[in-house]
């Protein structure tokens, strides 16, 4: 990581299975860990930013990235993008960056990518703040709904109107950003895949036995989760947002951002339930 305390902007050439990426990143030195955030499909390392001006983490360093498909990156094949790509895309662009161990905060598809980034390295994360990550069927209503349509027609249009047209939080502000930041050629492939991961890939029972400190970070208009009760009872933190749904970072940014600072206060290891402590 840079030595100093100022925010530095670059482009990472990277090759990930046999695929050539440019990724757009953004990222800060310091004394401590650096925190890793991973965007949700659709947003952008954007989302992320702000935590420059964040006093609660004042010369805390940090990386963020858009996606491959997303934002600023570029990506020679975009039909290779899944979320199996997407790991190892994050895995390339950690040890790109010289990071060995640190935090990591994941929303919505980011939240997907980083469970399994963590349980495939767990010995490199030391906690996980997941927004609204995906981890079982329910999360996938959405997407699984724009896909069962037997008609023919663009996926990600449809996807972008039920968006528009839905009552939520920031849904109009998601749809119509939504060009500007993902590339349609990516959006079957992530979909089918998430898709998949949700309906077999036990993510739910991943991420409780992450042993490390964990967080469920989640909006108001999402209370009704039926594994939150679960997560819970296993010794996870559960953060409810007010005035917001699935993107508290986009309807209620402050209180997200004292939310996540919280959670990094103090000492991160007396949060780990006690049968998991190492």
């Amino acid at each position: 990581m840079p030595s100093g305390h100022r925010a530095v902007h670059e482009q990472l050439r990277l090759r990930v299975q046999g695929v050539n990426l440019k990724i757009a990143a953004v990222r800060r030195g310091g004394a401590d860990e650096p925190i890793v955030f991973l965007h949700g499909f659709g947003t952008s390392k954007e989302d992320y930013t702000d935590i420059t001006q964040r006093h609660d983490f004042a010369g805390r360093s940090f990386l963020t990235y858009d996606a491959p498909g997303c934002g600023a990156s570029e990506c020679a094949d975009l039909g290779a993008i899944d979320v199996p790509f997407l790991v190892d895309t994050a895995r390339a662009v950690l040890d790109r960056a010289g990071i060995g161990r640190y935090h990591v905060v994941g929303h919505s598809l980011g939240g997907l990518t980083a469970l399994l980034l963590a349980h495939r390295e767990p010995g490199r994360v030391l906690s996980f703040v997941n927004i609204k990550g995906t981890l079982a069927p329910e999360d996938c209503a959405g997407i699984r709904h724009v896909l069962s349509h037997q008609e023919p027609g663009d996926a990600f249009l449809r996807f972008a109107e039920s968006l528009r047209l839905a009552p939520g939080y920031s849904g109009g502000l998601y749809a119509a950003n939504l060009p500007h930041k993902v590339r349609r050629g990516a959006v079957d492939s992530i979909f089918r895949s998430v898709i998949e991961l949700a309906d077999h890939g036990d993510l739910l029972n991943k991420f409780i036995a992450l042993p490390i400190p964990k967080m469920y970070l989640y909006g108001e208009e999402c209370a009704s989760l039926s594994y939150l009760p679960l997560l819970d009872a296993h010794g996870v933190e559960l953060a409810e947002i007010p005035h917001s749904g699935h993107l508290p970072m986009y309807s209620n940014p402050v209180a997200t951002w004292k939310r996540i600072a919280v959670f990094y206060a103090g000492d991160l290891s007396q949060r780990i339930p006690a049968a998991r402590r190492w």
